[in-house]
């Protein structure tokens, strides 16, 4: 288990969160074979002007500094971690379950009913995580047509679920 610190996000955290988040849209578009564009860091600016923004945390390492970002939305009584990234380099070390334990109690402290996350349905590793976080409530399923399909150059993962198989 890591030594991290979990505390508020501060305007000094923005070059590593920014690198943060480029590193998660890296992931995610690497997950379906795309190419994450010529800034990846630049959605992080977006994300800090959101209207449903309740809180942003990192994991500050003593050594290393920042080294997770976790951000929490807020619509009505739903809260939605949005979202979680932990540094490669210190991934498996309980940064992500120190961070998601923190954005819950955040959570249960503004009174909301639940908290969602949405990660990617090729993220087998972020969904292994999640559901031993407590996250083991199904509680939406977003299907997607691909219409324009391109060459994938990753292995599909395919899911089971209610008698339907599905591709990831």
């Amino acid at each position: 288990m890591t030594d991290a610190v979990v505390r508020p996000y501060r305007p000094g955290d923005h070059s590593a969160g920014r690198a943060l988040w480029a590193e998660l849209a890296e992931r995610r578009s690497g997950l379906y074979g795309q190419s994450p564009g010529p800034d990846p860091g630049a959605g992080f600016e977006d994300y800090l002007t959101r209207i449903d923004l309740s809180g942003i945390w990192v994991a500050e390492d003593a050594g290393e500094g920042v080294i997770g970002l976790v951000g929490l939305l807020m619509q009505g009584t739903t809260g939605e971690v949005e979202p979680i990234v932990v540094a490669a380099r210190h991934r498996g070390a309980g940064v992500g379950a120190k961070l998601l334990k923190h954005v819950s109690g955040e959570a249960k402290k503004r009174s909301l009913a639940r908290l969602t996350i949405r990660p990617e349905s090729r993220n087998v590793e972020a969904l292994k995580s999640l559901h031993a976080a407590g996250f083991d409530l199904l509680s939406a399923v977003e299907l997607s047509l691909d219409l324009h399909p391109a060459p994938s150059t990753v292995d599909n993962v395919d899911i089971d679920l209610f008698g339907l198989r599905f591709r990831s």
